[in-house]
């Protein structure tokens, strides 16, 4: 098996979603007591989320860059970026390390063109629902993302930052999400990828009225892939 490095952290809330289901997938796929050989380096939020929201990318992309040195240094053959926002910053860490860097976006293209999806709405950060790095890396393998409203964008961001950052997942939360889901069923859309990787807290991909992709499941499930390659 190839040893991954993962960064995470952002937040911690995820990154343990991260590391079940790719254990949990390397020990269905091979049995017995086998699990993933990974690296994890979780940084601390907090001044991560404050440097987000003021805007200093260039800093955060030399701490995520630093970072991902650090696990290929200490032998990751490959790297996940456990964040769909932090992605944003995707080409700065790819070209500060010889390993590869498993790309969120491609994997959930991926599963999406294999389902004939064509056009989805995107849930996510503010960061990720209004900039392009996401939409545009999917747009390239030929889906559209739409992303809801004014209003209903800043509850979404609101719900993550505070509260499934600390994974304080509430009920009042899970309900909201889903009358979100219906409506954006009324409004056309095909699909709605989960573009946040603590969404699926609240959202359960199996049952609801539009088909759900839910791009920390797609990443960890590629991950686990990857590090089976060789096995």
């Amino acid at each position: 098996m190839r040893k991954l490095g993962m960064i995470g952290g952002m937040s911690w809330a995820s990154t343990v979603l991260y590391y079940e289901k790719i254990n949990r997938g390397v020990r269905k796929a091979l049995g017995g007591r086998h699990g993933a050989p990974l690296l994890v380096e979780s940084l601390d939020f907090e001044p991560i989320a404050n440097a987000q929201s003021a805007g200093d990318w260039q800093g955060l992309a030399g701490l995520l860059s630093d970072s991902a040195r650090r696990l290929e240094a200490a032998g990751a053959e490959g790297l996940l970026i456990c964040s769909n926002t932090m992605h944003k910053l995707y080409p700065q860490i790819a070209d500060a390390v010889e390993v590869p860097v498993l790309h969120i976006g491609d994997v959930t293209a991926d599963a999406m063109k294999r389902e004939g999806i064509a056009r989805a709405a995107l849930l996510g950060t503010r960061f990720t629902m209004s900039e392009g790095f996401l939409r545009d890396r999917l747009r390239d393998h030929g889906i559209e993302l739409a992303v809801p409203d004014p209003e209903r964008m800043a509850e979404i961001d609101r719900i993550i930052f505070e509260e499934l950052v600390i994974a304080d997942v509430r009920n009042e939360s899970k309900r909201t999400l889903k009358t979100f889901l219906t409506n954006l069923a009324k409004d056309g859309n095909e699909a709605v990828v989960l573009g946040c990787t603590e969404l699926v807290l609240l959202v359960n991909p199996t049952s609801n009225v539009l088909p759900i992709f839910d791009t920390t499941t797609l990443h960890a499930e590629a991950a686990k892939d990857w590090i089976l390659a060789a096995a």
